[in-house]
């Protein structure tokens, strides 16, 4: 009986890690975005813009950043950034925002989006999440 226990919360401790955002992984992931998106100290807008700040900000505004009509379009028409919104670009770019200049396709992998994501947040230090929006717990810390 304690064995079935045990390997009862063995496999739920390593269920709830597997699904949890993990910033080491992000990271990595982020390196399919470096070439041209840059974070961090000293970060400059390259062919897409620098993403510091990223959640919370309204499409299309990044300082200095020439977008595409589509995106600025978007950023007008009320498309903000975050959890939610930044997720579902990261799967289908084109799609989410059609007439974009992103050439990336996407993500195909939802844990690599979760990862990319818990990554890019912690470049927003000043995001607060709107009331009732769902942001889940991060492991690890990248930097």
């Amino acid at each position: 009986m304690k064995f079935a226990v045990f390997a009862v919360t063995i496999l739920a401790l390593g269920t709830a890690s597997a699904s949890a955002q993990d910033l080491t992984r992000g990271e990595q992931s982020f390196k399919k975005c470096i070439a041209c998106h840059a974070v961090g100290e000293g970060a400059q807008n390259r062919v897409g813009p620098v993403l510091n700040g990223v959640f919370g900000r309204t499409a299309g505004t990044a300082p200095d950043y020439k977008y595409s009509k589509a995106m600025t379009e978007a950023g007008a028409a009320g498309l903000v950034w975050n959890h939610f919104t930044i997720g579902h670009f990261l799967h289908k770019p084109r799609e989410f925002v059609n007439g974009t200049k992103m050439t990336f396709p996407g993500f195909n992998k939802d844990q690599e989006i979760e990862d990319v994501l818990a990554y890019l947040q912690t470049f927003s230090p000043d995001y607060v999440p709107a009331e009732g929006e769902q942001v889940p717990h991060q492991q690890d810390a990248a930097h």
